[in-house]
């Protein structure tokens, strides 16, 4: 068997094995999501417009779907629907994944039937940026082709079972997937329950490092890593806990902060209240953020 003979055979495997798991997400399938579970659609968070989407299926019925939990900085939301006669897609392995190994990309196209593409992995652990602009880290990076309206779509390997939720385009024909791995069925699980991670949100706005240091050099202060605040929300967490616009933030909770993936990653993991370690002008403060009472930097 040649090897095209042996690729239009594993296309044709994959339709068979997935097709049908696979969905539109929205009006004219802005986007693609795929059933995990009886009665459950997982899909990417920038996929959705509100609390209710209409949901595609293979055969061409629609129907309308209401989202159960979303997580905007992991891209991910889990959508309740009816999904008679859609079955749910086998899962994978997407852990073990690597450079040259096969997939298949399978997304929803208008009126419901699957498009399936074949590539290769180019790259694992890789990251970009999600909807909020938090880092999402240990994606594949893939070649198979996807159309407009495929993010959200699955990622399959030969036998059709899901290795990836195909979430960013990188440039010409390169794209990045969450794998399908332990971590994503845990998340996929709590967002069906409807548990919506919940992150700390300070509420400032937050110069690059290498912004922070140019100015401090222009004013002769000494060099100091951080991030610095430009503006603070009225009414925020850095407010009530006395942080200023000007101020140089270089800890959260402990944790060194160099950039503001540093910061994103740190809020990710915290829990209310906890220390962040400050530079004004000269001057090293600490600010509790979340306390009982509103606190200034440098009081304790």
């Amino acid at each position: 068997m040649t090897f095209v003979q042996e690729l239009s055979k594993a296309v044709g495997t994959v339709a068979a094995a997935s097709g049908t798991a696979v969905v539109g997400i929205g009006r004219n399938a802005r986007g693609s999501g795929v059933v995990v579970a009886d009665g459950q659609v997982l899909t990417n968070a920038h996929n959705l417009r509100g609390d209710e989407v209409t949901v595609t299926f293979a055969d061409g019925r629609a129907s309308r779907g209401s989202v159960t939990g979303v997580d905007v900085d992991g891209d991910l939301a889990v959508v309740a629907v009816d999904t008679t006669g859609a079955r749910p897609i086998a899962w994978g392995d997407g852990a073990s994944l690597t450079v040259g190994s096969a997939v298949f990309g399978v997304a929803a196209a208008v009126g419901g039937a699957p498009r399936v593409t074949f590539g290769l992995v180019s790259a694992v652990a890789r990251a970009f940026r999600g909807p909020g602009g938090r880092r999402i880290s240990g994606s594949v990076e893939h070649t198979a082709p996807l159309a407009p309206g495929s993010s959200g779509g699955a990622l399959v390997d030969a036998a059709g079972k899901l290795v990836g939720l195909n979430t960013n385009r990188i440039g010409e024909g390169f794209y990045l997937a969450i794998p399908a791995d332990l971590e994503l069925k845990a998340r996929i699980a709590a967002l069906g329950r409807g548990e919506s991670p919940s992150r700390v949100r300070l509420g400032v706005a937050i110069a690059p490092s290498h912004v922070a240091a140019r100015l401090r050099r222009s004013v002769g202060l000494p060099e100091r890593t951080g991030i610095l605040v430009r503006g603070v929300e009225d009414g925020s967490l850095a407010d009530r806990a006395g942080v200023e616009a000007g101020d140089l933030i270089v800890s959260a909770g402990g944790r060194e902060i160099m950039d503001a993936d540093d910061l994103h990653e740190a809020l990710g993991t915290l829990s209310q209240p906890f220390e962040l370690g400050l530079v004004r002008g000269a001057d090293e403060r600490t600010a509790t953020v979340g306390a009982s009472k509103d606190r200034t930097p440098g009081d304790a």
